[in-house]
């Protein structure tokens, strides 16, 4: 049994070495290209995630104007910011923007009718804004 399966801590310290020291013959391959395509997914979830209370959020506003308030504005806010930084550290999600965009959008249907007890059937089946509006600083929807 590796260190992989009983101390992944120390696991990644030895592969790290082995790579540093060049002795490649050493690594263990099959794991590290695991924890790599783990990293990718755990990039793309985060992103997922931020949209999908940016969008919620976004919904919030459209739908109940009397509830708006600094706190939703505060959260539209940080979480613009959230999702550009996770764009400009991982570049590459921009050619799965639209899939992740799409499922975030799902996901914020469902989250902003139990929050605000409004039937799903009231949101738009697809996202109503482009990504462009949904990171704009000045965009709250109407």
């Amino acid at each position: 049994m590796s260190t992989y399966e009983t101390d992944f801590y120390r696991w990644t310290h030895e592969q790290a070495a082995a790579i540093r020291a060049g002795r490649f013959n050493e690594l263990d391959l099959q794991n590290i290209a695991e924890e790599l395509e783990s990293m990718g997914r755990s990039e793309k979830r985060a992103l997922d995630s931020r949209l999908t209370v940016l969008l919620a959020h976004l919904l919030k506003w459209r739908h109940q104007p009397a509830r708006r308030g600094k706190s939703w504005q505060l959260t539209i806010k940080g979480q613009r910011l959230a999702v550009v930084d996770v764009l400009d550290d991982n570049s590459g999600l921009a050619a799965k923007l639209p899939e992740i965009l799409a499922h975030a959008y799902r996901r914020a249907v469902i989250d902003a009718s139990s929050e605000t007890g409004l039937d799903e059937e009231l949101f738009a089946g697809d996202c109503p804004w482009t990504f462009d509006q949904i990171v704009d600083a000045g965009f709250f929807p109407e």
